[in-house]
This record gives C-alpha cells, structure tokens and sequence, in this order.
C-alpha cells in the first residue's frame, strides 16, 4: 500500500562525522523553519554524533532528511541512520537541546 505524503510520521536520525563545531544543529534547526511543520530537537552526542527526533508530513520529514544529508558546508557526514517510529504528537516547535 503506497504511503500518504501527509501522513504525520516521527523519525530517529543520528549523523556521524565531523558534525561538531561547524553549526550542525544550528542547520537543523534552520531547516526545520525553513520547511515548516517539522516539531522535535536536536543535540550533539558524544564528540561526533548529532541525534535528532522530528515529527511532520512524510514529504517534510524527507526534505529534513536530505538538508541533515548535506549538512553545514564545514561538516563531513561519514554515516546517517533513520529509524521510523511511531508519531507522538509530543512536540510543539523544534529545538536545539543541550549535548548529552
């Protein structure tokens, strides 16, 4: 059965690389105005992981996907992981959290 592209979907994303001290969540959080509709956060993990939750339509989830993907020009992405979960409803903006 062929996915809706509104249908409200949450993602777990975590870029691996050098995505620390070059404005990575910064460009996140950018983004998620940019395409609007995108709630959840980002922070920094360990010395080179950004984690993400983010919940939206399916297409705007993907447009978030493909920004995090490319990154802030001084980042290199060396892996990216997506995992689907269930949607919660729980967030109502985006935000940048504190490192853990």
């Amino acid at each position: 059965m062929p996915h809706n592209p509104n249908d409200i979907v949450r993602v777990h994303v975590w870029v691996k690389g050098r995505v620390q001290g070059v404005g990575f969540r910064a460009h996140a959080q950018y983004h998620a105005g940019q395409i609007g509709g995108i709630t959840g956060w980002v922070r920094n993990v360990g010395w080179d992981t950004v984690e993400s939750i983010v919940e939206g339509s399916r297409e705007d989830i993907q447009r978030f996907i493909e920004a995090l993907k490319q990154g802030p020009r001084m980042s290199r992405i060396d892996e990216i992981t997506v995992e689907y979960e269930t949607a919660t409803g729980e967030f109502s903006s985006f935000s940048v959290k504190g490192s853990r």
